[in-house]
């Protein structure tokens, strides 16, 4: 059996959790998450907890197993505690300002770019370089933070452009000159 599907899904004080059929909805302080799990895959309340198990032991559904236990567990933690991702800008000149729920962009285009964050995500910026992006949806905020990133991902010379807290670039060593 998964072992990670097989493990319950404890529910956090103040937040709501009903099964209806294949769908699994969580209502708690930071909003509402739906998850539809396959028919594959059954969801129960059991103590207190929600339990994830298979019908069958095929090789597909014991893939999907883990899968929906941590979809359904993060659809819970996400409307108690949220999630978060945050980016750094490394360059001269680049730098990141919010104009209203706009974020503004400089990163050497000859234009700025404009990111409108959709329902349910927030943005903030610190510095001027430092961007954080939170959500009770963990697929979402992980969009939206690659989303950012892609607009000028780093490069390996000198480690210009936007990279995730804690990222390590593997950085090339440039031309040498001839001796």
């Amino acid at each position: 059996m998964s072992r990670i599907g097989r493990l319950p899904i404890a529910i956090p004080d103040g937040v709501e959790v009903k099964i209806d059929g294949q769908t699994v909805s969580a209502k708690g302080p930071l909003g509402t998450l739906s998850v539809t799990v396959r028919p594959e895959i059954t969801v129960k309340m059991e103590n207190g907890s929600v339990v994830v198990s298979r019908n069958n032991e095929q090789r597909e559904t014991r893939a999907l197993h883990g899968l929906s236990r941590t979809l359904v567990a993060n659809a819970i933690n996400g409307v108690k505690t949220g999630f978060e991702k945050k980016l750094e800008i490394v360059g001269v000149g680049y730098r990141a300002q919010m104009q209203g729920t706009t974020l503004n962009l400089v990163l050497g285009y000859s234009h700025p770019i404009n990111i409108e964050p959709p329902q349910g995500i927030k943005i903030e910026v610190d510095q001027n370089t430092k961007i954080r992006v939170s959500g009770a949806d963990k697929r979402m905020v992980g969009d939206i933070a690659a989303l950012i990133r892609s607009k000028r991902p780093p490069e390996v010379y000198k480690g210009k452009g936007i990279k995730y807290e804690g990222e390590h670039i593997r950085r090339k060593v440039g031309k040498t000159g001839k001796k």
